[in-house]
């Protein structure tokens, strides 16, 4: 009687990411962050691009360079990601210095906010994202490489935004915050771990190759509702003042010469009263997009020591 061949011992399902490696760019970023965590959860052998030298993660590998010059970049790799500005980003994609087969990288709404700005700035800034998305998409194709732009929305959850978490530190160091009437647009806010979620999630999805998304948060509320979420969050509960929106104007010149309201301009005032709203349809159907609602609390705008 022939015996049976022993069986082979049981071996774990093996992560989703395992042998493949990872360039990241922006790792250090507020975004970038989480992103490396969940790559390197997954098995991925991740490969982190800094100007700064940082303190070792697991999982991850620190290189010391810029796109504009890290000498030690491998030849080849899985994908790339980026998290930083995309204008330099699709710059240096464009150049071939590594090759891949993927490319997921982070945009900005920006691009249709804009780009009909008061501010020949924020024009420039619309601009320079469209260039970018078009150039980046160029070089890929006839490398028949699968890129991707990710467009978030307002940016919170790391205590790094330009946005809420400066109206949260304000609003400490002056116990309370101001708003005009009008401060009524709507918004949709998106929690930066949802954007490394979907950023793994694009990763993996054929669907959504050549294609640019926008990432709005899980919730849509008036801007003044926002404001009042966060400021809800804050130690001694900051209280918000609604002003005449005449009154707030008129008091805007002198908060601007105090330092109160530095880089708070015109263009960014007249956007209080318009409705930033974009549709997840098409990143929820492509690769599984669902953020959360806009729950926040007080560690979401507290800056990194």
């Amino acid at each position: 009687m022939t015996e049976a061949p022993a069986q082979a011992p049981h071996s774990p399902m093996a992560a989703p990411g395992a042998g493949r490696t990872a360039l990241v760019f922006g790792g250090s970023g507020q975004i970038g962050r989480p992103l490396l965590a969940r790559l390197a959860d997954a098995g991925w052998r991740v490969l982190a691009v800094s100007r700064q030298s940082q303190d070792a993660r697991g999982g991850v590998r620190w290189l010391r360079g810029e796109l504009a010059g890290c000498r030690n970049l491998p030849a080849d790799v899985d994908a790339v990601l980026s998290c930083g500005p995309l204008d330099a980003f699709a710059a240096w994609f464009a150049r071939g210095d590594v090759a891949c087969a993927r490319v997921v990288a982070f945009g900005s709404t920006s691009l249709e906010v804009k780009q009909a700005s008061a501010d020949a700035a924020e024009r420039d800034v619309a601009r320079r994202l469209r260039e970018a998305e078009a150039q980046l998409f160029a070089a890929a194709a006839p490398r028949g490489i699968g890129a991707s732009v990710l467009r978030p929305t307002l940016v919170y959850g790391a205590g790094r935004d330009a946005t809420l978490t400066r109206i949260a530190l304000l609003a400490q160091r002056l116990r309370g915050f101001a708003l005009p009437d009008d401060a009524t647009g709507l918004r949709q806010p998106v929690h930066v771990d949802d954007l490394a979620d979907a950023a793994m999630a694009c990763l993996d999805a054929p669907d959504a190759h050549a294609k640019a998304y926008a990432l709005p948060g899980g919730e849509t509320l008036a801007y003044r509702e926002m404001v009042r979420r966060v400021l809800a969050t804050l130690p001694r509960r900051p209280r918000l003042v609604v002003l005449p929106s005449a009154l707030f104007r008129a008091l805007l010149a002198p908060a601007r010469l105090a330092g109160i309201a530095a880089g708070f301009n015109d263009a960014a005032l007249a956007r209080m009263r318009e409705d930033l709203v974009f549709d997840a349809a098409p990143a929820r159907r492509d690769f599984g997009y669902a953020p959360r609602p806009f729950a926040p609390d007080a560690a979401m705008f507290t800056p990194p020591a």
